[in-house]
Order: C-alpha cells, then sequence, then structure tokens
C-alpha cells in the first residue's frame, strides 16, 4: 500500500563520477534514499575509514523493485477505474 506516495518522495538525479566526467548516470544520492527507504542503502553519509579515506554508501537497486512493481500495480488500477468510467 501507498507505494506511488513512496516514489513519489524519491529524488533522482543525472550525475558523473570525478574519475568519468564525460558519462552521465542516473539513480539517487545515498543519504538522500536513506531518508525515504533505509533499507536500500548501507553505509554513513561521510563516513571515513582509520586512515581518513572516503567509506562511500552504497545503494542496493534490487531493493526498489517491489516497491516500484507496487507503484505500477496502483497506477494500473487507477488506469483500469478511469476506463470504466
Amino acid at each position: 500500500n501507498n507505494a506511488l506516495a513512496t516514489i513519489e518522495m524519491l529524488q533522482p538525479k543525472a550525475y558523473n563520477f570525478i574519475t568519468t566526467p564525460d558519462v552521465v548516470q542516473h539513480g539517487f544520492i545515498a543519504h538522500e534514499l536513506q531518508e525515504v527507504l533505509p533499507y536500500a542503502v548501507t553505509g554513513e553519509k561521510d563516513a571515513l575509514d582509520d586512515e581518513g579515506n572516503i567509506r562511500p554508501q552504497q545503494v542496493d537497486y534490487s531493493k526498489l523493485t517491489g516497491l516500484l512493481v507496487g507503484a505500477v500495480q496502483e497506477l494500473s488500477a487507477r488506469v483500469k477505474e478511469l476506463e470504466n468510467n
């Protein structure tokens, strides 16, 4: 329930990595996604290891699948309802 409302809270971004500035990626900023779907993100924002190196957060995009299917099902039900009226 309410998968579409959750999807609407997400903030997709287009971005690139410093090492590949000409390659545009599409996805989410981990700490922003973590506010809505904490189970889809591992690590902590701005975390450093013992030597001061960045320990980046990671997004597990497979964790979004069930939510996305739920949102499609909600939209499908809305379309069917509109078609029947």
